[in-house]
């Protein structure tokens, strides 16, 4: 079969030789009238982080740490969402709460255990975000008392994939001032928490 066609040198892969991974370049400055768009944290360009909801808080840790992220996405066998875990979840009470009510070991409590699960978990249309700035994703970020805003493609279908986020953490970082977001009780379990404390 060489009609034409030449063969390709091959050689041997090298010991240490690594993988590229896809990396978004977001801008190291922007104002609160820079497009929105700007600030995201692209999916179609960078590689969204994810967890198992059966595996260990520790392990989900030590991801975030190894990727250098705050959030990973909780998604199933079929990488269908199922939630989300943020490092503030891993240092809040809710693994001592989970310690507590089912009697188990801190090394033995799972993703599941503390995650906010999909039913609670808000999106952005990327349509909204077309003729948004910075300043609508502070906004926004603060009315919710997020960290992070999930953003979503929806389909003609009205079914969605996730595209995207926006982290506080990051966009106060390119405008060279912290982003200060509260949490805000959505629930009266929510409220029945937060007086408790």
């Amino acid at each position: 079969m060489s009609d034409g066609y030449k063969i390709l040198p091959v050689m041997p892969l090298q010991k240490g030789a690594s993988f590229l991974t896809p990396k978004q370049d977001l801008p190291e400055r922007v104002e609160m009238d820079t497009p929105a768009l700007e600030v995201m944290t692209d999916f179609s360009k960078v590689t969204a982080f994810t967890v198992s909801p059966m595996e260990t808080i520790e392990a989900a840790r030590v991801r975030m740490i190894h990727h250098g992220v705050r959030m990973l996405l909780v998604v199933d066998d079929q990488n269908l969402i199922m939630g989300l875990i943020t490092s503030t979840d891993l240092t809040s009470e809710k693994p001592m709460q989970v310690i507590q009510t089912q009697g188990i070991r801190h090394s033995d409590v799972l993703v599941k255990d503390i995650m906010t699960p999909r039913e609670r978990l808000e999106v952005i249309c990327v349509d909204d975000l077309k003729t948004a700035v910075v300043g609508d994703v502070v906004a926004t970020l603060q009315a919710q008392g997020r960290q992070h805003a999930l953003v979503a493609d929806r389909h003609a279908d009205r079914s969605q994939t996730l595209r995207g986020l926006f982290s506080a953490s990051q966009i106060g970082k390119q405008l060279g001032m912290p982003i200060h977001t509260l949490s805000i009780a959505r629930t009266f379990a929510d409220i029945g928490a937060a007086l408790n404390r």
